[in-house]
């Protein structure tokens, strides 16, 4: 079994040629199992689509089974994210874990990971924090990497090998039984995606906001997901349809609430606070928020944490349980064969998750709420239907 992690935002040309290179690399014949972002994603924005339609799409175009990774380890750090979703992989079974990678070198990625995982790199970076404390984790950990590691550590600027080198740390840290597979993109880590000439998410999602064609960019059955998805009014183009409703949440809160929020540390949820109480707009918010110190992808979760009700610790460990968006013939007898196997409970009825102990109805309704939040920025005003996500199952495709 392969497994895939993602957020198909949307799903593309690049994620397609991904899928065939590691079936090709690996096993022609394995399931591929994909764990993916639901309606807000790692960069703390929201999707075009919702989830269960970029599922559908994903199981069109080559994936065999779609599970969600709960919220709070969306709007993770890449560690945090990394950590969620390989971890979700592994209690399913995956023997195989397939990423992008602008080296497309394992091994390097590996040593990389062993060497952040070291106590010494650990408290060089802090040491470094300390001395220059303008610089962001990730700029200090670059630069101890690169002083001890060289050329290698200067693959820390790829986004693409950093994601890599956070599922490897999730891999070794957590002892996981699942062996990493790089493949290579061809284009650059922003404008292109596997191999020239194909367009990246972002790019694709640009042509979008613009109202330009995307229809070269995109398999056509995921096309045809994506136009009835248009046609019913459930195409989220961009943040500026939730400012309002950012706003009045954001508004709400104290400035203990900013401080309990994830990766809130370092004075930046009283700087957010600060922010939200001098700013009038949702960009402003951001703007006066963010520094070197501070990247934008950073405040940006930390926004929908606030709104969504994400505190920290959430996404300690992997996710309590797997719940399903979508599956083909293959998909469903991976669900099968998974079947009471296993610690990880399988959710393709969400009902099912008020029998599940511990913290599981909590983080799914994490979700729930997330999903009507989502559904207000519908241009459809028929389609911003409150509690659809307690309501609908996978898509099934036969």
């Amino acid at each position: 079994m392969i497994g895939i992690v993602c957020e198909y935002n949307p799903f593309h040309n690049g994620h397609a040629w991904q899928l065939g290179r590691a079936l090709q690399e690996i096993d022609p014949d394995a399931g591929v199992v994909c764990v993916m972002s639901g309606d807000f994603v790692q960069r703390g924005e929201a999707a075009v689509y919702s989830k269960f339609a970029r599922a559908e799409a994903a199981c069109r175009c080559g994936a065999d089974l779609v599970l969600e990774l709960p919220l709070p380890w969306c709007l993770s750090s890449a560690e945090g994210f990394a950590r969620g979703a390989v971890g979700l992989l592994a209690a399913f079974g995956a023997q195989h874990l397939a990423f992008g990678s602008e080296s497309g070198d394992v091994e390097a990625l590996e040593r990389l990971a062993e060497a952040l995982l070291a106590a010494e790199t650990k408290e060089q970076i802090k040491a470094l924090l300390k001395k220059e404390p303008q610089l962001s984790y990730a700029a200090a950990r670059q630069t101890v990497m690169e002083a001890r590691l060289g050329e290698q550590g200067r693959m820390l600027k790829n986004p693409n090998d950093i994601l890599g080198v956070e599922y490897c740390k999730a891999i070794y840290d957590l002892r996981l039984h699942i062996e990493p597979v790089a493949i290579r993109r061809m284009g650059s880590a922003h404008d292109g995606e596997g191999r020239p000439g194909l367009r990246s998410a972002s790019e694709i999602r640009r042509l979008l906001f613009s109202g330009r064609a995307i229809g070269g960019d995109v398999p056509q059955e995921a096309l045809a997901v994506y136009e009835n998805e248009r046609r019913l009014g459930r195409e989220v183009r961009g943040m500026t349809n939730f400012e309002t409703a950012i706003l009045s949440r954001l508004r709400l809160f104290d400035e203990a609430y900013f401080r309990s929020l994830p990766d809130a540390g370092d004075g930046l949820g009283e700087r957010l606070y600060q922010a939200i109480h001098r700013e009038t707009s949702y960009d402003a918010i951001l703007a006066a928020a963010q520094s070197k110190r501070y990247p934008l992808a950073r405040i940006r979760r930390l926004c929908l944490c606030a709104c969504l009700g994400v505190r920290a610790g959430m996404s300690e460990g992997a996710p309590p349980y797997a719940r399903v968006l979508a599956a083909n013939g293959k998909g469903r007898e991976l669900l099968r064969e998974r079947s009471g196997k296993g610690e990880l409970p399988i959710l393709t009825k969400p009902a099912a998750v008020r029998q599940l102990p511990g913290n599981c109805q909590g983080i799914f309704g994490l979700g729930a709420d997330a999903h009507d939040f989502y559904a207000l920025a519908y241009p459809g005003r028929d389609e911003r239907k409150p509690g659809m996500d307690w309501r609908l199952g996978p898509t099934i495709l036969e």
